[in-house]
This record gives structure tokens, sequence and C-alpha cells, in this order.
């Protein structure tokens, strides 16, 4: 399974002095990114089809801008490809090459760095690069006999081989297969892997319930002094139009203990409390060779340096990426914990990003995981506020 690490440095800033361009690599900027305000599964965008969000973020970021683009898009359960709907319905030409990528959570980072290949490569200028996941209609399919009974009927071409396939129907084939949420190789959930990673950490109850409470209270302060300025108003047809994520929810201690776990019945320790809500809501980047930003008189917002992709045994380490991702891509870069002003880490579950929190402040972790000497990255967990 793989999460999502970013690092994020001042343009120019670095403690040690050091330039983070390469010699003969192109460097490559953001220019703007927006989404969709992000609800709920089940809310406001529950009669939409996934290329309705993704189209309305395209169209958003590309307002201002007309070029030649290439578009690399993600999602994680629809797998559809949805890209060419949206890129079509957005107004983009027929002539620009579009595709879909997925990766689990990291299916819209992993759109970026495909993007990043491309640029740094000479293929493109400009990709817009971005995500849709739509949680509240997911595909449903049948079920592997009723798939197999309806092939070889469309493959039957007598009467007498239709008749004989259909007699072999049975009414539980009209059983539903519903989209695999649980990791292949262990049939666990990403929760249930979450709890079981809370318990190996010793993270407690109250720590996960104290740091969602945090996160909400941020999220809605964040929400309120109109610092989440990559939103984008989308009108539901229909219906009024969206202009705000409607899972941001401060609630109290006490309330939030009153949960029952979710996964782990009934010692468990996440619940829906301190659990990211199943969301549908869009997103686009817009991304350029330096070079074509200046050109066109766009100012970058940041600059793409370096990416790490990590994998991890599924079954005990499977939500510790940020652990192993975070040391990875400062060696490559050339960094130090010093150098960075802020890390931004995939949080699916309080318990989830906690316990990588204590793997990063473990000598023991370290040494036996990671074949280091030290842990070297545990200013993360210092700057922690709590």
């Amino acid at each position: 399974m793989t999460q999502v690490t970013v690092l994020y440095l001042k343009a120019g800033q670095t403690k040690s002095k050091k330039t983070l361009a390469k010699p003969n690599i192109r460097n490559i900027v953001v220019v703007d990114g927006v989404r969709t305000p992000f609800l709920q599964s089940g809310t406001s965008y529950k009669d939409l089809m996934p290329h309705d969000l993704a189209r309305a973020a395209l169209t958003s970021v590309v307002l201002q801008v007309i070029f030649s683009v290439e578009i690399s898009y993600s999602n994680v359960i629809l797998k559809l490809y949805f890209n060419l709907k949206a890129a079509l319905g957005a107004g983009f030409s027929d002539k620009i090459p579009s595709h879909t990528v997925t990766m689990a959570c990291i299916s819209a980072n992993q759109a970026i760095t495909t993007g990043v290949g491309l640029i740094a490569s000479g293929q493109c200028d400009v990709v817009i690069a971005g995500g849709v996941e739509l949680m509240s209609d997911v595909p449903i399919r049948h079920s592997r006999k009723m798939r197999k009974m309806m092939l070889d009927l469309s493959k039957a071409k007598t009467l007498g081989q239709r008749l004989s396939l259909i007699s072999k129907f049975r009414l539980n084939f009209l059983s539903p297969e519903l989209p695999a949420v649980a990791e292949f190789s262990t049939s666990e959930t990403m929760g249930h892997s979450a709890d079981r990673l809370a318990a190996a950490f010793a993270v407690s109850r109250l720590e996960q319930d104290e740091y969602a409470l945090r996160s909400h209270s941020l999220a809605k302060k964040a929400q309120d002094e109109g610092l989440l300025s990559d939103v984008i108003p989308f009108k539901v047809p229909g219906k009024d139009t969206v202009t705000k994520d409607n899972g941001i929810r401060p609630s109290s201690l006490e309330q939030m203990a009153k949960l029952k776990p979710a996964f782990i019945k009934p010692y468990g320790t996440v619940t829906a409390a301190n659990s990211s809500f199943l969301t549908d809501g869009a997103s686009a980047m817009l991304i350029m060779a330096e070079e074509k930003a200046l050109a066109m008189g766009y100012k970058p917002k940041a600059y793409l340096r370096d990416f790490v992709y990590v994998s991890q045994d599924p079954k005990d380490q499977l939500l510790l990426g940020p652990s192993y991702a975070t040391p990875k891509v400062l060696e490559k870069a050339g960094l130090t914990m010093n150098d960075i002003d802020a890390y931004e880490f995939h949080e699916a579950f309080s318990g989830q990003i906690l316990a990588n929190f204590k793997a990063m402040d473990s000598d023991w972790f370290a040494q036996n995981y990671m074949g280091r000497k030290t842990k070297g990255h545990a200013m993360i967990v210092e700057a922690y506020p709590k």
C-alpha cells in the first residue's frame, strides 16, 4: 500500500545553502491548482458522474490559458477511463492526449509525477494532472458466474445453445460483486490494518481522538479564515452551488468517545470519528516547464524537485509508507530535516499517522526495519504541536 508524503521548503532558502536545481534537467513548476469542494459520499454529488467533477476542475484550472497539453488523471476505486470524457467536456481539443493512472491512495500523486516525467523528458511543456473519486457511485459488477453466462450467450449461435446455457442459470448468479476495498494478499480493509498498526505502536484511543479533533479544528479554522483558496464553487445541476467541504466537523472528545469501533470489534480503537470519510470530489494541477511558464507570464507557485515511491509488507506495514519515504526522498535531494519548512502526510486514520510518528521517533525501528543506525528524522514528531 502507498501513502503520500510531501515536503515543502521556501524557494532558495535551504539552511544548507544547497541549490536543488539539477544540471541538464528542466525545472518543473506548479502554476496553479484547484479542487471542487470535497463532500461526504451520498450527499450533494451522489447523482453525478465522475467526469462531471473532473470537468469542473479541468475547466477552472485553464480558464485563462490556451496551450498544447497532456492530461494525466487518476482514481482509486472507480478504475474508469473517464479522462477523455472530462477533457472533451471541459473544451479541450480532441488532439490533446490524455490517460488515467491508478495507484491506490496515492493515485493523484502518480498522475503528478507522471507529468513531471513527461516534462523532464521533453515530451511535453505543459501537463494537467489531477484526480477524481465518486464514492457515491462505485462500480458494482455481476457475479463471475453471471458474467460468464452472459459472455457465453453472446457467442451462442443457435436457439438450442442459448436454451442449454439458460438452463444452467441459478438465482445466486444474481448476487452482485462489490468493489474490493480489501488488500489482495491479506483480505484486510485499510481500517482493519490501521487498527492493528495503532495497537502495535501503542497508540491509544484517546490519542487518536485528540489528533482527529485537532485536524478537524485546524481545517475549520482554515475554512473560516478563507485559507482554502484552491476550492472552486461547483453548481450541482438542479441543486444549489456547493462552496465548501462538508466533512469538516469539529466535535468534542466526549462525543467522540461514545462511538463504537468501526473495524475490530469490540476492542478496536479506530472509529468513524478518528478516520477520514469516504469522499466525492476532483482536483487539477497545472504543471509546466519553468521556461514555458515564464514565457507565458506566469509566476510559479512551487517547484517540483524530487519524488520517491516505497512499498512495504502489506500485512504489518501497510500504512507505514511515510516512515520509509521521508528519509529516502531527503537523501535523494541531498537535504536534511532542517531544510524543510512543512511536511504533509496522508492521514487516512489518526492511528495511522500517529503510528508513523512513533516509528520515526524510534531508534529500534530504524535499526531493525530501515537499516539505519539512528532514527535521524524525529524532528517531525518534535515539531508536532501538542
